[in-house]
């Protein structure tokens, strides 16, 4: 399951473990290719938290993390961003990105 996640929760959600956010618009034509890719790789990988988050409606956290285009992929490790992916990411690949960052 992929969480929808807010400017006022991004921290608290993505704070343990492995996390990777979504950053996407109702209006993006790739961020509807993406969105596919991560709800698949939601319901295959449980070690990894999965959630996503509007741009259009929270856009002090794209701001804040310099968001500039989307879709954005940010994964955090503990609190702390281990990558950053822009554009459509093919689902091999992301899980291999994936992959580097869990045990």
């Amino acid at each position: 399951m992929v969480d929808a996640i807010t400017d006022q929760n991004f921290d608290q959600e993505t704070k343990d473990g492995v996390v990777l956010t979504d950053f996407w618009a109702t209006w993006c034509g790739p961020c509807k290719m993406q969105s596919p890719v991560i709800d698949q790789l939601a319901e295959e990988r449980q070690d990894v938290k999965f959630t996503k988050m509007d741009v259009d409606q929270n856009q002090e956290t794209a701001k804040n993390l310099g968001i500039m285009a989307i879709p954005t992929l940010v994964i955090k490790k503990d609190g702390k961003i281990v990558d950053r992916l822009t554009g459509y990411t093919p689902k091999e690949k992301l899980d291999q990105i994936l992959d580097q960052y869990t045990d």
